[in-house]
């Protein structure tokens, strides 16, 4: 696979990471709302069909990745986990939590540059 092509499933993979951390934020809405209510069900069925939509685009993902990769940048999710506390619920960013997000980051880009390394030396892909 081609630079350009990796990077475009890279940044397709991210997008997809986004969607389905945004799970969290219907979950979330969902318990605050009275059991069985209309509500209740609209954000739980928004759930599900994210998890369903996430579910067949990472398929397409691993076809395209290694499954390695694909699953070592799913940590991002943490990342997306924070941005959507702080625009949706007020949560404040603490320097543990800030401290958390860069080595979550630094793992993935550690892993994603020795990934390359080794698919490069080693003749794989």
């Amino acid at each position: 696979m081609s630079n350009t092509s990796r990077y475009k499933v890279l940044f397709l993979l991210h997008l997809l990471l986004a969607l389905y951390s945004t799970c969290g934020i219907f979950s979330k809405m969902a318990g605050r709302q009275p059991f069985l209510s209309v509500k209740f069900f609209f954000f739980y069925g928004m759930m599900i069909l994210i998890l369903g939509l996430y579910a067949i685009a990472w398929q397409q993902i691993i076809k395209r990745l290694p499954l390695t990769t694909a699953f070592a940048n799913k940590a991002v999710t943490v990342v997306w986990g924070l941005i959507w506390g702080v625009l949706f619920f007020g949560e404040k960013v603490t320097i543990g939590k800030a401290a958390g997000i860069v080595l979550v980051v630094s793992g993935i880009v550690l892993f994603s540059v020795s990934d390359g390394k080794t698919g490069e030396e080693g003749g794989e892909r």
